[in-house]
């Protein structure tokens, strides 16, 4: 079980980041441009009321003009209605597009995902793959949602505030300015913390995430061997690097934003301060409207920048979530699909020709293998653990590509058909079934239209599947659950086999299919086997030698090589055979 995998995330320019986002706007650009147009007339009716104060104060309250006062009153009224309207469309519109964004994203890993070779899962944890998929992908719609928009929307602000300002009374407006420089100092320093904080949290998430899915997949193990209690102290100690991570993020939070609203309050406490003393000396250069404006203008003027660090923050922690995802979308580990043959229905005659084979490069598992396998024969590969057969199995459907050598189908290398067409034409029943937490018929069918009801009941009463599945509570339509869990190990099998045989293969592979299962689904899934192995090449591998005594041939393998071939009989037969020795002394083993 894997504890803690390492954080493997390369450091990346934000701005090549930041320019592949984008990239996916393009679909959407006219969302995109009615975003920035909100966000200027949202800047600009927030900007305009406390001006329209100003001249309220100055042109209608101080001189007592009750009508001007009324029509200055219904002003700002319909500039806080158009306001809150350009807010209104600006959120939703912003977010509206971050949640497009990501589904394209996320669809597209999905699909990048499922094409990657069997090597490439043998190596990554579940849990990582899972973040990246989900709340990693879920982070960048905060760079559209309260990242990117709200930076933009709030620099706006600040602008068309500064214009207004400064129109109004540049004096008062200097010395607003004159702390500006401390918090953008403050504010950029806070953004390259957090930037380091939020790249330990987004590690920690990850870790934490794998710990949890491998543990919960893996729950019967840890019980079986009363592992709770080492598991629990694992558990606490990445838990607490989780949230020591997020207390350092915490911590800089802590620091940042008190200072900011320090500085912003001797801001505000200057203004009054020199304003005051101008309306006392009476020179006329500041007025009762100014102060009352300037009031709300600090607070427009400082306000967004302290959130800016926030937000910007949080654009950090997608731009960080994006950069994960996008290195999994830049993995080249998929099969090469070049073929251009489609595979309709084989004769079934294969050929391995001097096949070798790795899944390292220390150790070649497959050593010069040849194999002749002739149309409609069912053949056995027997062997030790290690022996080699699986990876048959694995090479066959291109799971993994050869080192050298060639495999051929028909005389055809499996590289030239497509790669479902041959996937198609292959079907596998593995020993470990996997089922999806869905009904009995959608784990057969695997939810393909062309298979009916009528198909899936007919396929079911030839292999003798049929009575075991209607003895279910709603029969075809009775529910697994997660990996199957409410059936037993060889009414799993039997699914399987069902599976395998609704898809009309051309070719059959049986990976340990009858091991470790119950006399009476034995004698099921032997019947099964042979019906769906009537009439089509078939490949069993077996580590029970008793189920393969009728093969029309035998492989035995031995550290990657092919010892011996043959029937039963012959083999059986042979003096010191490697064959004969495993299965008499299984057979001493078993009586």
């Amino acid at each position: 079980m894997n504890n803690s995998p390492k954080n493997t995330t390369k450091k990346t320019n934000n701005v090549s980041v930041f320019k592949r986002i984008m990239e996916y706007t393009k679909p959407y650009k006219s969302r995109y441009y009615w975003v920035i147009f909100f966000a200027i007339t949202l800047s600009v009716f927030a900007a305009l009321r406390p001006f329209l104060l100003k001249e309220t104060v100055d042109e209608y309250i101080t001189p007592q003009d009750s009508v001007g006062l009324l029509y200055y009153i219904l002003l700002m009224a319909g500039a806080l209605i158009m306001e809150v309207i350009s807010q209104f469309y600006f959120v939703y519109l912003a977010n509206w597009l971050g949640q497009d964004i990501i589904r394209d994203i996320r669809v597209k890993l999905f699909i990048h995902l499922m094409s990657f070779k069997m090597k490439y899962f043998d190596n990554e944890p579940v849990g990582k793959l899972v973040t990246r998929s989900v709340f990693d992908i879920e982070s960048i719609s905060k760079i559209f949602s309260q990242g990117l928009f709200m930076i933009i929307s709030d620099l706006l602000k600040m602008i068309v505030v500064l214009l207004f300002m400064f129109y109004m009374n540049w004096k008062l407006t200097l010395i607003v300015m004159c702390a500006m420089p401390i918090l953008v100092i403050a504010t950029r320093v806070f953004q390259k913390k957090m930037k380091v904080a939020f790249e330990e949290v987004r590690t920690q998430i990850s870790n934490l995430n794998t710990f949890v899915q491998e543990r919960v997949t893996g729950m019967k193990i840890v019980q079986l061997f009363s592992r709770e209690d080492i598991e629990y102290e694992k558990f606490k100690v990445i838990n607490d690097k989780h949230k020591k991570a997020w207390i350092k993020n915490v911590w800089y939070n802590s620091i940042f934003f008190p200072i900011a609203d320090i500085i912003s309050s001797i801001s505000l406490g200057l203004v009054v301060w020199y304003g005051g003393m101008n309306i006392i000396a009476e020179n006329g250069s500041t007025s009762f409207g100014d102060l009352f404006s300037y009031t709300m203008f600090i607070g427009m003027l400082y306000n967004p920048l302290r959130q800016i660090a926030d937000k910007f923050n949080e654009m950090q922690m997608g731009m960080i979530a994006a950069n994960r995802v996008f290195e999994v979308l830049d993995i080249k580990e998929h099969i090469q699909d070049k073929g251009k043959e489609v595979a309709h229905m084989f004769n079934g005659n294969i050929e391995f020709n001097n096949v070798h084979f790795s899944y390292t490069d220390k150790e070649e598992v497959l050593k010069g293998i040849n194999l002749d396998v002739k149309e409609g024969e069912t053949i056995a590969i027997v062997g030790a653990t290690g022996a080699g057969k699986s990876t048959i199995i694995n090479l066959l459907n291109r799971f993994y590509e050869i080192n050298s050598g060639e495999i051929l189908i028909d005389k055809t290398n499996i590289k030239d058909f497509t790669l479902d067409s041959l996937r198609n034409q292959i079907a596998v029943v593995l020993q470990d079934v996997f089922l999806f937490a869905d009904t009995i018929h959608n784990n057969i069918t695997l939810e393909n239209p062309e298979i009916s009801r009528e198909q899936v009941v007919k396929a079911a009463k030839k292999i003798g599947v049929h009575d075991f599945i209607m003895t279910l509570p709603n029969g075809y339509d009775y529910n697994v659950k997660e990996r199957g869990v409410m059936l037993s190990s060889g009414q799993r099998q039997l699914i399987a086999f069902l599976r395998a045989f609704v898809s009309n293969p051309s070719i059959l592979i049986l990976d340990e299919a009858t091991s470790s299962i119950d006399s009476y689904s034995e004698d099921l899934i032997q019947r099964a086997t042979e019906t769906i192995t009537k009439g089509r090449t078939s490949i069993v591998i077996a580590h029970r030698l008793a189920t393969i005594i009728n093969a029309d041939k035998i492989i035995v393998m031995e550290k990657g090589h092919v010892v011996e071939q043959g029937s039963h009989y012959q083999l059986i037969n042979q003096e010191e055979g490697y064959y004969k020795n495993l299965y008499y002394s299984q057979f001493a083993v078993e009586n």
